[in-house]
């Protein structure tokens, strides 16, 4: 197998987007990134975006939109809404990333939950764009009867409705291994998010925390996986100086 394309989650460097998103875009091109998976658009047309990401090299696979599961009546709107900005910016897999999920669920809360991922899956796929989750710790621990949550809703949903983003750190801090997990959905399991944690819990640039990147990565290529994204939420320095260590984390070893 090919190694995976790495990317950057664009969340990591959200406090200069939020000043400045297009010079953002430009100052993740110069440090040598070449994809980037979207999270917000910050006012910014999708022609506009698009042009921007074009001229500066940079390629946009996915992007994680969130659903207003807090206001279901506006669900479906404000998800139709979502894909058609997509389908203008070119997005191939459009990514929910967080789901508001009872804290110990019970049965009726995982099939609610995996029925609300069916109905966004419906509208996204129907567009001919390909649907997918992206978990935090609380997936990865277990749900009533001692099942995953993670493999409830994989088992409820078929492959053709929903893919797997595996946050490799957050897979580590509920106590689970990534590599295991990664051989376990190879085949559908296309993106995964690199990130890093510290013993404290705060994330930290790859490399630096508890997740074992050797078995995990090795897993990656040979599960077929495309894009390892890069994320980081908290920093030790600041957003791009970060965005810049871990690019060369993956450029020493011949990621990149």
């Amino acid at each position: 197998m090919s190694k995976p394309q790495v990317a950057i989650q664009l969340y990591s460097v959200r406090d200069r987007s939020e000043k400045d998103f297009l010079g953002t875009i430009r100052e993740i091109a110069e440090i040598g990134y070449k994809n980037v998976e979207l999270a917000g658009y910050y006012g910014v047309a999708a022609r506009d975006l698009k042009q921007a990401l074009k001229d500066a090299g940079l390629n946009a696979n996915s992007a994680h939109v969130g659903l207003t599961v807090n206001e279901p009546d506006k669900l479906v709107d404000n998800l139709k809404q979502q894909v058609e900005y997509a389908l203008e910016l070119g997005i191939q897999r459009f990514v929910v990333p967080w789901y508001p999920l009872a804290d110990n669920p019970g049965e009726d809360d995982i099939a609610k939950f995996a029925a609300t991922l069916e109905q966004a899956s419906d509208i996204v796929t129907a567009a001919g764009l390909a649907f997918g989750y992206h978990n935090h710790a609380f997936e990865f621990k277990p749900a009533y009867d001692g099942k995953l949550v993670i493999d409830h809703l994989f088992e409820r949903l078929p492959a053709n409705k929903l893919f797997a983003e595996f946050d490799l750190g957050w897979v580590k801090v509920a106590g689970q291994d990534p590599a295991a997990y990664i051989a376990k959905y190879a085949g559908r399991l296309p993106l995964v998010h690199a990130k890093d944690f510290k013993e404290d819990g705060n994330d930290t640039e790859i490399g630096k925390g508890s997740v074992d990147w050797d078995s995990a990565l090795a897993a990656a290529e040979k599960a077929g996986v495309e894009y390892v994204i890069i994320e980081q939420e908290r920093y030790d320095v600041n957003s791009l100086e970060s965005a810049k260590l871990n690019y060369a984390w993956f450029k020493e070893r011949g990621w990149i």
